[in-house]
């Protein structure tokens, strides 16, 4: 005689049904947003620049690896690829999942708010040469040993500043910024979600002090090594203070994000060696301390804290999760 089919096999219970329809890794992504998204960024990114690490511009472990120049240098190919990867393409896999379609036009829509008022270029684009300058001045012995920019530099300026963002600026703000930030400021407030953001973005770039694109050498050995590092993470939150203030006054345009942070490379590759060329390119980074750190002190006292934030404002990236009903059945 055939035994019938138990019937909890043919009706599970619906908490059973529930839980099945909220597994693996949308689900994940789901209920802990902001994390997969710095978790991606990370992964994705130390991934593909495993190959630079490891090859001769490196670590040098794969010494028959050495990866093509492009404009002179393999850090376009060695590094943009890890860069356009993490950041942006995390951003655009978790705003797909959590957001739906309308979360990933709440995301294009600051990607492309160019239209803000004038002065705020202004800022971005003379504002921070002119504070990176002003902190290489600060540095000892930089006085005696200072020139002015010839016509030349002037005009490559542009260029480089365009190149700038369109590789860095490009590749990176669209995920610390145009995704991270207003989901940090809503949680944690503008000051504390700021201080967060920096320190993960400066982290995301470690694996990248071992190799060329590193100012204080590939040494970790070294405390000069070491204290490069340290003034980078500082550097890099200081500046991020500065961007978030821009980026919540024009109404979180990230193009105006984008354009400051493509400033501050162009200024430290191309202005500063131009104008002290006896200044180390570790010293850069001290200027940045300095110049942005001063800054960053000034906003915070300023606006206590705010940076301009309000969140009346505020187009939400990620929507807020809604309470899950009681999966029982009753």
């Amino acid at each position: 005689m055939r035994t019938p089919p138990d019937e909890s096999t043919l009706h599970p219970p619906i908490g059973a049904v529930a839980a099945g329809r909220t597994r693996g890794f949308a689900a994940l992504v789901r209920r802990f947003p902001l994390v997969s998204f710095f978790v991606l960024a990370y992964g994705i990114s130390w991934f593909c620049w495993l190959p630079y690490l490891l090859s001769t511009d490196g670590l040098g472990l794969e010494p028959g690896l050495t990866l093509p120049s492009l404009l002179g240098d393999s850090q376009l190919v060695g590094v943009l690829p890890g860069a356009y990867a993490g950041p942006l393409g995390s951003a655009l896999i978790v705003t797909a999942i959590t957001g739906g379609r309308a979360g990933l036009r709440r995301w294009r829509r600051r990607l492309l708010r160019w239209k803000v008022t004038w002065y705020w270029y202004a800022i971005v684009l003379l504002g921070v040469p002119a504070l990176l300058v002003g902190g290489s001045l600060t540095l000892p012995g930089v006085l005696g040993d200072t020139h002015l920019p010839g016509l030349a530099i002037v005009v490559a300026y542009l260029p480089m500043l365009v190149l700038q963002v369109l590789t860095t600026g490009a590749a990176e703000e669209p995920g610390w910024r145009d995704y991270a930030l207003p989901v940090l400021q809503r949680r944690r407030g503008p000051a504390l979600g700021t201080l967060i953001l920096g320190v993960v973005w400066a982290c995301w770039h470690l694996p990248l002090f071992f190799t060329a694109w590193s100012l204080a050498g590939r040494d970790p050995h070294t405390g000069h090594w070491w204290a490069t590092v340290g003034a980078f993470v500082l550097m890099a939150v200081a500046l991020s203070v500065l961007i978030t203030w821009v980026f919540n006054h024009t109404r979180q345009s990230l193009p105006i994000a984008l354009v400051l942070h493509a400033s501050n490379n162009a200024t430290a590759s191309l202005i500063l060696p131009t104008m002290f060329p006896h200044l180390s390119p570790s010293s850069t980074i001290v200027a940045g301390v300095v110049a942005y750190g001063a800054v960053a002190v000034l906003l915070l006292a300023a606006t206590r804290g705010r940076l301009g934030y309000r969140p009346e404002q505020v187009e939400q990236t990620v929507p807020r999760q809604e309470p899950q009903r009681a999966a029982s059945s009753r």
